[in-house]
């Protein structure tokens, strides 16, 4: 699947974005790694030195950017059919069928964890910005794959949006009756 296909929304599909709570802190640490690079240009007295931590600055800025507008260009998406999938960028991407969905409520939890954690009890929590927003109860397993390649299971899922009630709405809306 090419890279338009992997980004591409049909009618009716809703886009949910989810970068707000990390825009402060992605736009904060740019200008924290600018600051650096100007810091260490003035500080470190050796040009080859220099160049060296100029390069590995310049791509860090770069690799946040990067980060966060392939966050932006790849919301979580309620297709119409029902499905429901959910993103982190490039890092994480599960489809959650048509059908699968048993509840959906708003709910915001702060749970703890690193970006893609799924708790003894089978809770996928997405979190970003610390917390999540939106609370699906599936009917069966939701099989995915973790960012680093594992292999784990749900039986639901908890993410954040940047609207959670409209989330809930549009997945309440294309369920079956």
């Amino acid at each position: 699947m090419g890279a338009a296909q992997a980004t591409a929304r049909g009618a009716g599909d809703i886009a949910a974005g989810y970068t707000g709570p990390q825009t402060a802190m992605t736009y904060g640490l740019l200008f924290v790694a600018l600051i650096e690079i100007v810091a260490l240009g003035l500080l470190v007295p050796w040009p080859a030195v220099h160049a060296v931590l100029l390069v590995l600055d310049l791509y860090g800025v770069l690799m946040v950017l990067a980060l966060h507008a392939a966050c932006v260009q790849r919301p979580h998406v309620v297709r119409a059919d029902g499905s429901l999938w959910i993103r982190y960028g490039v890092l994480f991407g599960a489809t959650v069928p048509p059908g699968a969905v048993m509840s959906v409520r708003v709910e915001r939890r702060y749970p703890e964890g690193s970006l893609v954690t799924v708790s003894e009890d089978g809770v996928l929590d997405l979190i970003v910005g610390g917390h999540t927003t939106v609370t699906v109860e599936l009917g069966r397993p939701l099989e995915f794959v973790r960012p680093l390649g594992g292999r784990a299971r749900a039986r639901a899922v908890r993410f954040h949006a940047d609207d959670p009630r409209a989330v809930v709405a549009a997945l309440r809306q294309s369920a079956p009756p």
